[in-house]
């Protein structure tokens, strides 16, 4: 279902590579890989496992986050042999699975049993090739009942003509967070569409200089505004064609929105992990549209914004729109190797690792799973951090995204980054880059062998 597939990738900070760190370390989840290298243009061959041999161990790649949750299930499972490999799990640019997948094709072993990525673009080449190296689980791998659970869209990022090729672990989807005891103090009330939220922030602007409602130079603001915005940037229409059209009025209406925000000095035009955002705005943060782990990564443990302040409202949309859709800024994948010969073993670990309370329910992120949301939701509300119950609002955004962003070959985010936040810091506005920001998006695309259309 390469169309209209719903994309998110770990957010990579624009800026300095140190903030980059940061901001990868505390949100537990990785960042997306950079720039992904073309899979074979070849579709997948119908699957058929190799001769399995029961009780063999199985070779599992994680990123250090995961790891702990890895050894868990060897705790609750000892007869389980497992061969534990910690890797960069393709956070912060990396992209380390692709390459060492591609040298054990050529050498006809090494490949590992399971791998966790934090790059939800890993799919578009996993998928790929006479052998891919994902197995599609959907084939009597994992249960039908099991896959049925996640959220609505969650494993679109997995599926690819008819057959899901990983699982989701967890999700980012985008609400909007805001200091409650800042807005009662000011007297303001919480925005429900983008005319309101702007009309604030000019509000905000002229009472109260220096409070923001939000910031524009994070790499990943496309999937924030943009997205929910329904802005076609990247809309996959079939096989390797994609919809790039920034001169969509879905489009400049979000970036006409910042523009005067940005001008009136209500959205920032920095990265929320930046050093000096840190030390001199965390404090004046009023709002903040952003993704699900914001409530505690962002505000909690990098902002330390005191508890019972901070409190989630629903999605935003513009007053033309019948439903308030989102973007998604994060969630990883976990992969089965079509080459595995214990795929029953293999399977277990994956279900249990994105399905179980016993791990899913404490991790740091927001579980793809819906029970285990649920019970990852009970333990936000036990910590008492929150001004009031935030889990009705993170549910419902989590089946919000829009589903015309497309996983692709290529970073959004690096392309924002690399176009539109230098553009901003040097005085242009957003839509006087909205040409360049097309031409770099097309061009990118182009050069991976998709064909662009408008």
């Amino acid at each position: 279902m390469n169309n209209g597939v719903r994309y998110s990738s770990r957010p990579r900070v624009t800026g300095a590579l140190a903030a980059v760190g940061v901001m990868c370390l505390l949100s537990l989840a990785g960042c997306a890989s950079a720039d992904p290298t073309p899979p074979a243009d070849r579709p997948a061959a119908a699957f058929s496992p190799v001769p399995q041999k029961a009780g063999s161990t199985i070779t599992v790649w994680a990123d250090a986050t995961r790891v702990p949750g890895v050894m868990a299930y060897q705790k609750a499972h000892p007869e389980v042999k497992l061969k534990v490999v910690t890797y960069s799990g393709d956070a912060n640019g990396a992209n380390d699975l692709q390459t060492k997948v591609q040298l054990f094709d050529r050498t006809g072993s090494g490949w590992p049993d399971v791998a966790f990525s934090a790059n939800v673009n890993d799919g578009t080449w996993a998928s790929q090739g006479r052998t891919p190296y994902a197995a599609p689980v959907n084939r009597d791998i994992i249960p039908k009942a099991t896959l049925s659970g996640f959220a609505e869209g969650a494993l679109d990022p997995c599926v690819f003509n008819g057959d899901t090729y990983c699982v989701r672990n967890d999700l980012a989807q985008n609400v909007l967070w805001y200091d409650k005891k800042l807005m009662d103090d000011f007297g303001y009330t919480v925005p429900t569409t983008w005319e309101e939220y702007q009309a604030l922030g000019e509000k905000v602007a002229k009472e109260h200089p220096g409070y923001l409602v939000g910031t524009a130079g994070d790499s990943y603001t496309p999937e924030v505004y943009f997205w929910a915005s329904q802005c076609p940037a990247s809309t996959v229409t079939g096989g390797k064609k994609v919809t790039v059209n920034l001169e969509d009025p879905k489009c400049t209406r979000m970036a006409e929105l910042l523009d005067t925000l940005i001008a009136k000095g209500s959205v920032s035009k920095d990265t929320v992990f930046s050093t000096g955002f840190i030390k001199n705005r965390a404090d004046k943060v009023l709002m903040l549209p952003g993704p699900s782990w914001y409530g505690q990564v962002l505000f909690h443990s990098t902002f330390k914004t005191p508890k019972g302040r901070i409190a989630a409202a629903a999605p935003l949309k513009f007053e033309g729109d019948t439903t308030n859709y989102t973007g998604n800024v994060g969630g990883g994948l976990w992969f089965i190797s079509s080459h595995s010969e214990n795929l029953d073993a293999a399977s277990d670990l994956v279900t249990w690792m994105t399905t179980s309370n016993d791990y899913q329910a404490t991790a740091g992120t927001y579980p793809a799973y819906k029970k285990a949301a649920t019970a990852w939701l009970a333990n936000q509300a036990g910590t008492g951090y929150f001004a009031g119950d935030v889990g009705g609002t993170l549910q419902q955004a989590a089946e919000r995204v829009w589903p015309g962003w497309s996983a692709t070959q290529y970073s959004q985010e690096a392309i924002y980054a690399s176009t539109v936040v230098p553009a901003l810091n040097s005085g242009k506005p957003l839509t006087d880059t909205l040409g360049v920001w097309q031409r770099a998006i097309t061009d990118k695309a182009r050069s991976l062998g998709y064909t662009v259309e408008r």
